[in-house]
């Protein structure tokens, strides 16, 4: 009889601690939220990356004007499918003033040799595998690609995609910019 009381107590308590947690959970959700968006964008303009012509620079130009960040792969088949129409969206938006870059999740040899193949009309960085650890500070927990993210001129991130994108839903999200 008194070990059931225990393990009453036991799982009272459990549950009582979860439900804490879950309560303050609810309570900072949406802090916490916004302030793991405001870093990611923090994170972004800090890095400073190689781009397809082999020269360094740091993201942070980019800051203060709204922006298309793809994370790709060479050899990531719906980031290649993706490409001619996020080609195509940016020379249409850039005129608006909003541009893309993609951030290579691969090496400097594929993503080369994938360019020469496929040019695209917006910058295209080399992140290497370390682009994985930028696009999971987006939300991006489980690595996948193509991972894109918009970003307004303010810094606040107005969508993330895993997938390839729709282009008439992300055109949906630039008009709105």
């Amino acid at each position: 009889m008194n070990s059931k009381r225990i393990l009453a107590a036991i799982v009272v308590a459990i549950a009582a601690t979860a439900g804490g947690f879950y309560a303050g959970h609810l309570m900072t959700g949406g802090t916490s939220e916004a302030a793991s968006s405001s870093n990611a964008v923090d994170h972004l303009w800090t890095a400073t990356l190689q781009n397809a012509d082999g020269t360094q620079q740091s993201l942070a130009a980019f800051k203060g004007k709204p922006i298309v960040v793809n994370f790709w792969a060479s050899w990531c088949g719906p980031c290649v499918k993706e490409m001619p129409a996020l080609s195509a969206l940016h020379t249409q938006y850039e005129k608006k003033g909003i541009t893309f870059i993609g951030l290579g999740v691969d090496t400097e040899k594929n993503i080369n040799d994938f360019l020469r193949k496929v040019p695209v009309s917006y910058p295209v960085y080399i992140a290497g595998f370390g682009g994985a650890d930028l696009a999971r500070h987006f939300g991006d927990d489980a690595g996948g690609l193509p991972f894109t993210v918009v970003i307004d001129a303010k810094g606040v991130v107005r969508s993330t995609k895993l997938g390839e994108v729709d282009p008439a839903e992300l055109k949906h999200t630039l008009d709105a910019l």
